[in-house]
């Protein structure tokens, strides 16, 4: 009987899916907006603390706290590149409304399917892309994909040390500033001089503030 309700329920025709296809691509797109800008505003609480991390020579805590800021920027820019490629995939969707009117039916597609393969392997669009993975393959926009795992431990290294290069600049860029204001005799006596010890309850709050903001810019990159 299920058999029988399959066959006689109406496919939907080439244009429907495509339509479909891309308002879900849209929303896609100002899904990855909205977690661009709720990680550009946690950057600017970090960035702030990294200054007056600086200002106060705790450089242990502007380190740590940089290395979260250029993670949350390597977020950033990885998005953007997932929302490019998303948006490329409703072009050549549009292209095809064309074809599909001519022939009657959707035609494969490589660039959409290289498009597919590659964002099924990012993570923040990887449980969508599987969806269209499964309903372009059935429409015969694409042929099926195994996404294979990636084993993002194999360039680890490289990555630390591009993150380090990172870390190093984005503190001369924002500890310099501060540097820059204080007078020059602080400055020097900053230089000559390691930071001096404060007391344990300001050590722990300042501890809690730097884990409380990590845990913030690890919530919204997730």
């Amino acid at each position: 009987m299920e058999k029988v309700k399959n066959i006689l329920k109406p496919k939907p025709n080439p244009q429907q899916l495509l339509r479909d296809w891309q308002r879900r691509l849209r929303q896609e797109c100002r899904n990855i907006e909205r977690q661009i800008r709720d990680i550009q505003r946690e950057e600017k609480v970090v960035q702030k603390s990294i200054k007056e991390a600086a200002k106060r020579n705790d450089m242990g805590s502007a380190k740590s706290l940089a290395k979260e800021l250029v993670r949350s920027k390597r977020t950033v820019n990885r998005l953007y590149e997932n929302k490019a490629q998303l948006n490329s995939i409703s072009m050549h969707l549009g292209e095809s409304v064309a074809i599909a009117r001519t022939v009657g039916h959707l035609s494969k597609s490589s660039e959409v399917m290289k498009l597919v393969n590659n964002l099924m392997k990012a993570p923040e669009v990887a449980i969508t892309m599987q969806e269209f993975n499964k309903e372009m393959t059935k429409a015969g926009v694409i042929e099926e994909i195994v996404n294979d795992a990636v084993d993002s431990a194999l360039d680890s290294e490289d990555i630390e040390d591009e993150i380090e290069e990172e870390v190093d600049r984005v503190l001369t860029e924002l500890a310099g500033e501060t540097a820059a204001q204080l007078p020059e005799a602080v400055r020097k006596e900053k230089l000559k001089q390691p930071a001096q010890a404060v007391g344990d309850a300001e050590d722990a709050d300042d501890e809690e503030d730097l884990e409380e903001l990590r845990a913030r810019l690890a919530k919204v990159r997730s």
